[in-house]
């Protein structure tokens, strides 16, 4: 079966993470993939000649532009693929171009964002052949507010992209400590997201701020975006010092959540939390509001904590009382990998992409998941 994967750039975001977990597992399953791209570049752009799929940018030099795809469609007739998975929102917003252009293949839209949609996303969720939501909170979300039909979106969940290494978790996590200037006996409070409005980091900071000074805490948050310096003067205005590590943007996160003792996660605006699924399958119990698809990321009161947003009083209760009580840490310590292990591998998101592919080549979509 020849796929598509069309995506506007790699940059250093969770979908972007998630097209490329797909565009490996569809070649490793045996599948002619290609990844097209807008633009070229991006921090997550393949630099090698070892990939198992095809890529290629339709921009031939950067030039900031993320909507503009020259030549896709001359592309993608060429290529001629069965299926077209669209992946962020720049891409979706061509779902009804490219289905009206390539007839005989499905176009498939991916609903992974609790931003608003631009409205030629809305218009190609109606006229793309099926529609696949990260959630099922966005499922029913599309379903009440874009007015589409039940049988065309399914769910599936994110994958896991990073898993814990199999050993010498206690040296990494001595390691990094050591590296972050945290005291070993710290209680490290982690959130690795995009630093934008939206992922509303700064909470996390006030929140922090008003625990007990005597609290060995330290909040490490990891990622870049246009928020990351307001957050900094916001930290320098609390006078936060030692209790808070910005550590930037990590290709590779894992030794962070082996270092960690808590997951923290203050957003507004999800559709599904790649962050919160790894933090679980790391055994890092979760704190976080209750935004679009949070719920399904951990099991609330058995692995995590879910708090209403903005509820910052509640959220720092939970938190403190995690912080005090090593016994249900652990315990909820083992419930989210039990939790995340059995739900988010890339094995069991892989085949359910696959038999979807399968039932609509065949004509057969009648998920309702």
């Amino acid at each position: 079966m020849k796929i598509l994967i069309v995506q506007d750039q790699l940059r250093s975001g969770g979908t972007e993470r998630q097209t490329l977990l797909l565009a490996r597992s569809f070649a490793a399953a045996g599948h002619s993939t290609t990844l097209l791209t807008f633009r070229p570049g991006g921090a997550l752009a393949p630099t090698g000649d070892d990939e198992p799929f095809t890529h290629f940018a339709l921009q031939s030099t950067e030039r900031g532009f993320n909507w503009w795809a020259p030549g896709l469609v001359r592309a993608a007739r060429q290529l001629a693929p069965r299926i077209v998975l669209l992946m962020g929102r720049m891409a979706n917003c061509y779902g009804t171009t490219l289905q009206r252009a390539l007839p005989d293949a499905a176009v498939v839209c991916t609903l992974r964002t609790g931003k608003p949609l631009p409205w030629p996303f809305r218009h190609a969720l109606r006229r793309v052949r099926h529609i696949v939501a990260n959630s099922r909170a966005a499922r029913q979300h599309a379903i009440a507010t874009h007015a589409i039909a039940p049988a065309r979106i399914s769910v599936i969940h994110n994958a896991l992209a990073f898993t814990p290494p199999m050993h010498d978790v206690d040296s990494v996590r001595a390691r990094r400590r050591a590296e972050y200037g945290t005291p070993a006996d710290a209680i490290v409070l982690l959130d690795v997201a995009m630093f934008r409005p939206e992922k509303n980091q700064i909470a996390l900071l006030d929140i922090v701020a008003g625990l007990d000074p005597a609290t060995p805490v330290c909040l490490w948050l990891a990622g870049d975006g246009p928020a990351l310096e307001s957050c900094r003067a916001r930290a320098l205005q609390l006078g936060l010092g030692d209790r808070v590590r910005f550590l930037g943007w990590l290709a590779d996160p894992s030794s962070l959540y082996a270092a960690a003792d808590l997951a923290v996660h203050a957003s507004h605006s999800e559709s599904f939390s790649n962050f919160l699924i790894e933090a679980q399958t790391h055994g890092l119990p979760a704190i976080a509001y209750a935004a679009q698809g949070v719920d399904e990321t951990f099991v609330p009161d058995e692995s995590g904590f879910l708090i209403p947003v903005d509820d910052a009083a509640a959220f720092t209760a939970r938190l403190s009382s995690l912080i005090s009580d090593p016994t249900l840490r652990q315990k909820m310590a083992g419930r989210a990998r039990e939790f995340a292990d059995g739900r988010f591998t890339p094995a069991a998101q892989t085949a359910a992409y696959l038999d979807l592919f399968h039932r609509l080549s065949a004509g057969t979509t009648d998920s309702s998941s």
